[in-house]
């Protein structure tokens, strides 16, 4: 598979050289890649924002019990609460981020963007952001091509996943790409956007994968709830000019560097952490006695 980009400086680059649009590189890459037409990757993009809604409503009107016990309707606790410290936008994206994650913590379906772990920040971000700015269907489908390019080059130069760089990888990333579209559909310039990317990432450096009884479950849907409130805050502080520091690309060279010095036992395999702590071990072994008794009978194999 040809790669789009290397790194946010080529993208950066042939924006200025050709004058388009940061998703419109992405846009060619898909079809390109897909062998598809424009219109076919559009429709395929709308599909991806409808589940994504569906995601958050889904999450926030039905029963999200998983089969461990350990999510139990924390998103609709949270809309339902008399007591808030948050405004009530703020609050909206707390709901909809940890909704939509408990979905895929009870086997429902979402857009595993860029992971099923990550899955409910993306979902969260951008609903919010198009009911708070009005923004048409068109500009957030434009919003989820430049985070898939920036997710793109995150994946070739760091990583994606928790078991190979930690949760900073998961949802790290995908608090990346939320803070990215936030500041391109707010017609952020690309300086600004990458800006955004940088300082989530330099927010969500070092984040460790521990979760408990190896469940995508405790602490991944509060992460999600607290990414997304981060890809905001990343965006705010991006969108007005001020500087990151540090250039997107050596951001994302860190993000590698810390995940491949992290130890194993921080990197999904539930050994250490939340994970190895004394309830976590005890909510294991229950977990594990739960699943010996749901497999069939062996004497009924024979």
């Amino acid at each position: 598979m040809s790669l789009l980009f290397t790194d946010f400086a080529s993208w950066e680059a042939h924006c200025a050289r050709t004058g388009e649009a940061l998703y419109q590189p992405v846009l060619a890459y898909e079809i390109e890649q897909k062998g598809r037409t424009e219109e076919e990757i559009w429709v395929g993009v709308q599909r991806a924002y409808d589940v994504m809604r569906e995601a958050v409503h889904t999450g926030l009107t039905e029963n999200m019990t998983s089969r461990s016990g350990m999510v139990n309707n924390g998103a609709k606790k949270i809309a339902a609460s008399p007591v808030t410290v948050l405004s009530p936008e703020f609050k909206q994206l707390i709901t909809r981020a940890l909704g939509a994650k408990e979905v895929n913590s009870c086997m429902g379906r979402v857009v595993a963007a860029p992971t099923a772990g990550a899955s409910g920040i993306l979902p969260g971000v951008l609903v919010t952001l198009q009911d708070l700015h009005k923004l048409n269907d068109h500009k957030i489908h434009e919003g989820l091509l430049v985070a898939a390019g920036i997710a793109l080059i995150i994946e070739q130069n760091a990583s994606l996943a928790g078991a190979v760089g930690g949760c900073q990888a998961e949802t790290g990333s995908a608090a990346a790409m939320g803070a990215g579209a936030i500041v391109y559909c707010l017609g952020g310039d690309v300086e600004q956007t990458f800006a955004a990317v940088a300082i989530t990432i330099q927010c969500m450096l070092g984040l460790i994968c521990d979760p408990v009884a190896g469940l995508v479950e405790v602490p991944c849907v509060v992460r999600n709830a607290s990414a997304a409130a981060i890809a905001f805050s990343s965006a705010q502080i991006a969108i007005a000019g001020v500087n990151p520091v540090i250039p997107v690309d050596q951001c994302v060279m860190a993000l590698g560097e810390v995940g491949q010095s992290m130890e194993t036992r921080y990197k999904e395999t539930a050994l250490g952490g939340l994970a190895n702590t004394p309830r976590g071990r005890e909510i294991e072994q229950h977990v594990l006695v739960q699943d010996i008794n749901i497999l069939p009978d062996e004497e009924n194999n024979y």
